[in-house]
């Protein structure tokens, strides 16, 4: 966790020099963020730096106590997508910075109509693999990890925590599993890539979600591998492989780690090493309930051609 609250007048010039709204023009919104975030207090700045390099044991950075205000905040809304219109929020403001320090900032052309920024808020009626469900857990995954395209960091910023207080993102390290998993689960899973059903938001409303995509659950370098994993949605196709996921999946539980983000909160998730879920929560219906923004990031010196921030990608299966 790194306190923010000792650079928040820096931080709050900064967020000065972005244009007020930044959905009118996101390429030139971004290409302002990125001379910003070369801006950023040092120390703040060599944090994020390492942390894009390198990870950390844990798999997240929390960024706590930037500055925000409540009272500009409007409704939590109840629709997507947010109006065109709507002025930089704080969050929103934190989300581009860091987000530019760390790279990328990237839609999905089938994910909220290839939205760069999302809000996350709970919805009546959706699905309960949803970010927009509240009513049960939203269990372990790392974020599209069927997707050539799979996003380096998930970045969440929180302007209103739940009512209770009671939702907690929960984030499992690989580098902390890795070592309660046996030699030979961990060999069999870095052996071949298993077979992953796809997320609804990727496949439609299809009758039958057999499994589409060939996911490599560790990967890399074998003594510190990198983690796809979906605790819904892989499918393992034997029984050798069905053992070592189930060890898998028990070492990521004795590992986690809740947050219970805040306003103010930035939880930056690195998705090549950790996977995350949320717990359920109660909504009210008040126009004050949970809300937090999100952002996809890819690393450019991770990708294989071109990129520009604020790209929207089209669907690619592993």
């Amino acid at each position: 966790m790194v306190a923010c609250d000792q650079w928040a007048d820096a931080l709050t010039a900064l967020r000065g020099t972005l244009p007020k709204v930044p959905r009118a023009d996101l390429p030139a919104f971004f290409a302002t963020a990125g001379e910003a975030a070369g801006r950023l207090p040092e120390e703040l700045a060599a944090v994020l730096d390492t942390f894009r390099e390198d990870g950390n044991e844990h798999g997240y950075l929390l960024l706590r106590g930037l500055p925000h205000d409540e009272a500009e905040l409007p409704a939590t809304p109840t629709s997507s997508p947010p109006p065109s219109e709507r002025e930089l929020l704080a969050m929103e403001a934190w989300l581009a910075l860091v987000g530019r320090r760390l790279g990328l900032p990237t839609g999905y052309r089938e994910l909220r109509a290839g939205a760069v920024y999302h809000d996350v808020y709970p919805a009546p009626g959706a699905h309960d693999l949803s970010s927009e469900s509240s009513k049960v857990l939203l269990d372990f995954h790392t974020e599209m990890a069927y997707h050539r395209d799979q996003p380096h960091h998930v970045l969440l910023a929180c302007s209103r925590a739940d009512h209770a207080g009671r939702a907690a993102t929960l984030v499992g390290s690989v580098r902390r599993a890795i070592a309660l998993l046996p030699d030979a689960d961990r060999a069999e899973l870095l052996a071949r890539p298993l077979p992953c059903q796809v997320d609804i938001s990727f496949r439609g409303e299809a009758a039958d979600p057999g499994p589409s995509a060939r996911v490599p659950v560790l990967y890399g370098d074998p003594g510190d591998p990198c983690l796809g994993y979906d605790r819904e949605l892989l499918a393992p196709d034997t029984t050798r492989a069905k053992e070592a996921l189930a060890a898998l999946s028990g070492a990521l539980d004795e590992v986690t780690e809740a947050v219970h983000l805040r306003p103010g909160d930035l939880l930056v998730v690195d998705n090549f090493r950790s996977t995350h879920a949320r717990t359920a929560f109660t909504p009210r219906w008040d126009g004050r309930d949970r809300w937090l923004h999100r952002m996809y990031i890819r690393t450019p010196g991770q990708l294989t051609g071109p990129a520009e921030p604020g790209d929207v990608v089209g669907f690619r299966v592993k």
